[in-house]
């Protein structure tokens, strides 16, 4: 879609009367029934409207954009609008806004308003385009301007195309696929345009692979950046020279990358038909154990994120429409839409420790772990294992038994134990004809590690059930010192390193809580944990606007955008100032954490989801106590990183 199509001259307002947003509105709106785009001007208005109320449309840094997909609109138009000065819009930045882009699509043009919000936000992104935009006098000017940026976008995409130029690609991927991964992203995609080199870079996110590579675009690349730390396919970079790297270096040291990229010296790959980061035999134990236990975690999430905040939906439901005292052990079944909501939430919980397991065992021996992983993950979740099992006729027989399930830390060690199960059998079948291959692999590695891996299930599910059970027990007892004590740790923690091993094993531990506590209202560690994940880019947002004068003005436009991910529980949005002066920004980032996570830790505070931030604070047990904990910390870290840190 281009934007140009949709802008008509007839349908701007180049000197905006308006004074406030109401009427900013309905001036615009006029205008579009004016030149007939809408036929109706208060059902289009109430459109309008409607989505002003679920948040506003002005974005912010003078821009607003407000749309609506409505019976009213004849045909799809984009009016644009301009206001000397700007008016109060209720922006996301508290700024007022003097650009304005309403967008309206009939009711029955699918996605065309979001298409439009999509192709205008490539303009808007761009450096100088709104500040262009702000200068022209005249409808002609203005669709000048949008023709001149496009010409340079396909100038760019030529040059990155050339031939002639440098090329490479890369692949970014985070464990969670929410921030690294793009941030990684385009700190490539900067520094690359810097240097005058050509990229191309494929996102592994949590919605899928983005931006896709091709097998052209890896044929004439000089090289591969990998900037993952998850599994990535890895088979079609064969005999191209590689660079394999967690995702931090992708966002800290592009140039780095870019640069031993090209250089020359590097080996050419050579692909063995699996998915990697990065081989085993180049790390460390505790890295390899990380990478692993980090593929089965990111692949957990989504059933452990689904099916508790269903769950918690379940109690919630139950609790508005209210429970006699007789019946609180059914609390979150009681009434059949409660039931329902659990239900649902119970079938996706219950793949958390299958996927766990699984996933770990695929990362660590790839496709022919997986099945071998389940059945890990799956006896640790049913609880099979060996006992002595008392007969009617007298005497005992030790026989495989359900009933001691040993949950996450069960399946967490069956992942890694079907992993090198399924690596002995590699080994083991090494030498078979290569015609026999295919019974290898869809009949004998099945078989084979089905049942190896099971058996020994039966051994480990006692042991590790014992250490669950007894940690289960250890943190549902918790109180008073002990209680603060583990949430400041844990809230600490996930503020030293903001997304990498310290933080996401606070992460872990703390997701690891779910299933046993959901049932009860939900995990006082998880609380801590995500309080303390919140408190880090909320404090450069407290920090940027109480010391204005130790900031530059990207700074602080950046301690802006981390209200959103703090509030997102984004904890990675604090990583460019912790990396640009981690010795005063880390430090004052634990203190603010580990307040918050002990405050949490005390007040008792039980949360049922392991994501969401402010967006699932109604599942929370206290929704006030806990965004004031948050707060607190917030401002305590903000005050102490400001007062630290040097002036500009």
């Amino acid at each position: 879609m281009k934007i140009q199509d949709l802008l008509q001259k007839n349908a701007m307002i180049l000197s905006l009367k308006a004074i406030d947003k109401e009427s900013a509105i309905i001036e615009m709106v006029q205008k579009l029934v004016d030149t007939g785009y809408v036929t109706d001007f208060d059902q289009f208005k109430a459109g309008i409207l409607a989505r002003e109320n679920l948040t506003s449309t002005g974005l912010g840094a003078g821009i607003a954009m407000p749309h609506s997909k409505n019976a009213a609109v004849k045909a799809p138009v984009v009016l644009f609008a301009k206001k000397e000065g700007g008016l109060d819009y209720e922006s996301l930045d508290g700024q007022p806004a003097d650009l304005f882009f309403m967008i309206a699509a009939p009711d029955g043009a699918n996605e065309t308003h979001l298409a439009a919000l999509a192709e205008l936000s490539k303009y808007l992104m761009r450096d100088g385009f709104a500040d262009s935009l702000r200068t022209k006098t005249t409808a002609d000017e203005v669709l000048a301007t949008f023709n001149a940026f496009e010409n340079e976008a396909v100038v760019e995409e030529i040059i990155s195309n050339n031939a002639t130029q440098d090329f490479v690609v890369a692949v970014t991927a985070c464990t969670t696929g929410i921030a690294h991964t793009y941030m990684a992203e385009e700190a490539l995609k900067k520094e690359a345009k810097a240097m005058g080199v050509g990229i191309k870079v494929e996102t592994n996110g949590a919605s899928g692979v983005g931006n896709k590579l091709t097998a052209d675009d890896i044929k004439r690349a000089k090289g591969v950046i990998i900037a993952a730390d998850k599994a990535v396919e890895m088979t079609r970079f064969d005999g191209k020279p590689l660079i394999s790297k967690p995702v931090a270096a992708g966002i800290r040291e592009p140039k780095t990358l870019l640069t031993e990229v090209l250089s020359g010296k590097l080996q050419a790959y050579k692909a063995t038909g699996e998915m990697s980061v990065e081989s085993d035999e180049n790390l460390s134990l505790g890295k390899a154990f990380y990478k692993h236990l980090m593929s089965g975690v990111s692949s957990m999430l989504p059933f452990v994120i689904g099916g508790g905040i269903a769950i918690a939906l379940a109690f919630l439901i139950d609790n508005a429409l209210g429970v006699p005292k007789n019946q609180l052990g059914n609390l979150g079944s009681y009434h059949e839409l409660a039931a329902i909501f659990k239900q649902l939430g119970g079938a996706a919980f219950g793949f958390m420790l299958p996927i766990l397991a699984g996933y770990i065992a695929y990362s660590i021996a790839e496709k022919p772990g997986l099945v071998a992983g389940f059945v890990a993950g799956s006896i640790a979740s049913s609880g099979l294992a060996f006992g002595k099992v008392p007969f009617a006729s007298g005497g005992e027989k030790t026989l495989a038994l359900a009933g001691v399930p040993s949950g996450f830390l069960g399946a967490l060690v069956g992942g890694f134990l079907a992993g090198g199960v399924m690596l002995v059998l590699k080994k083991v079948f090494a030498n078979v004809p290569r015609s026999l291959n295919g019974i290898v692999s869809i009949l004998l590695y099945p078989v084979f590690g089905v049942l190896m891996t099971g058996f020994l299930m039966l051994f480990v599910n006692i042991p590790m059930a014992a250490i669950n059970n007894g940690l289960t027990d250890f943190l549902n007892s918790l109180s008073g010192a002990n209680a603060v004590l583990l949430g400041a740790l844990l809230g600490g923690m996930m503020a030293i390193d903001m997304g990498g091993p310290f933080n996401k094993t606070a992460y872990v531990f703390g997701t690891g809580t779910l299933a046993a506590t959901v049932a009860t209202g939900g995990s006082v560690v998880m609380a801590a944990v995500m309080a303390g994940g919140m408190v880090p880019p909320l404090a450069v947002f407290v920090a940027t606007l109480l010391f204005k004068n130790k900031f530059t003005k990207e700074e602080q436009n950046s301690g802006l955008t981390n209200i959103v991910m703090g509030l997102s529980f984004i904890t990675e949005g604090a990583i460019p100032f912790g990396a640009a002066d981690p010795a005063r920004a880390i430090p004052s980032f634990i203190v603010g954490s580990a307040v918050t996570g002990g405050l949490v830790g005390a007040l008792g505070i039980k949360l049922m989801a392991p994501h969401g931030g402010i967006f699932v604070i109604a599942l929370t047990s206290s929704p006030m106590m806990y965004l004031v904990a948050v707060a607190v910390g917030s401002l305590i870290s903000g005050i102490l990183f400001g007062i630290l840190r040097k002036e500009k």
